[in-house]
C-alpha cells in the first residue's frame, strides 16, 4: 500500500523561508522527486499597516523560519530536504519528523479547501441537521473559511439569528 502524502514542518535560519522553499522545489525538479515531494508552503496572511500615513497591504509570515513540506515520508524525501541550505532541522522528537494533524492543517489554512454552496446570502433554506431540523429561514451570511452560516429562523413568533455549519442546511424546495 502506498503511503499517504503528509504535511510536515522544517526549521529554517530566521530570513531563509524562500530561499529553503525555492532550493527544495529545485530539488524536486532536479532529482525527479515528484512522486516523493508534492507542495512547499510558507504560510502568511496579508496586513494593513501604517506607513507614512498610509495604509498599506503587507503579506507577513505567519511562522517565521518554518516552511511546510507536502511529502511522503521516505530516506530519500527526508535526505533531500533535510540538507537543504538553511533546514536546521525538521519539528519533531529527535530528528523524526511529525506530520501535522488534520486539526493543525484546518487551523493554519495549510489546504484550502473549496466549498461549492447550492444556496447564497437572501435564500431561503431548510434546517437539515441538528437541533432545528426541519426549521426554513433566510441565508444572513456565510463564512466558508470557518465553514459557517448565519440563518434568521422564525420560531415562536419571533426572528431568531441561529449559526449553522454549512452542510445543516439546504436551499428551500418550492
Amino acid at each position: 500500500m502506498a503511503e499517504e502524502a503528509r504535511w510536515y514542518v522544517v526549521h529554517t535560519y530566521s530570513g531563509y523561508e524562500n530561499k529553503v522553499a525555492t532550493s527544495i522545489e529545485n530539488a524536486v525538479e532536479n532529482r525527479k522527486l515528484h512522486n516523493l515531494i508534492f507542495e512547499v508552503k510558507i504560510p502568511t496572511e496579508t496586513v494593513t499597516e501604517i506607513k507614512d500615513n498610509k495604509k498599506v497591504e503587507v503579506e507577513r509570515k505567519l511562522f517565521p523560519s518554518y516552511v511546510l513540506v507536502k511529502m511522503i515520508l521516505t530516506d530519500e524525501s527526508w535526505y533531500v530536504v533535510r540538507n537543504i541550505r538553511g533546514v536546521t532541522g525538521f519539528v519533531g522528537p529527535g530528528s523524526k519528523p511529525v506530520p501535522l494533524t488534520e486539526e493543525e492543517i484546518a487551523k493554519f489554512r495549510v489546504e484550502v479547501k473549496e466549498v461549492v454552496l447550492n444556496y447564497q446570502v437572501g435564500d431561503s433554506v431548510t434546517v437539515v441537521d441538528g437541533y432545528l431540523e426541519g426549521f426554513v429561514g433566510v441565508v444572513d451570511s456565510i463564512d466558508p473559511d470557518k465553514g459557517v452560516t448565519k440563518v434568521t429562523v422564525s420560531m415562536m413568533g419571533k426572528e431568531i439569528p441561529v449559526e449553522l455549519e454549512l452542510d445543516q442546511v439546504e436551499p428551500l424546495v418550492e
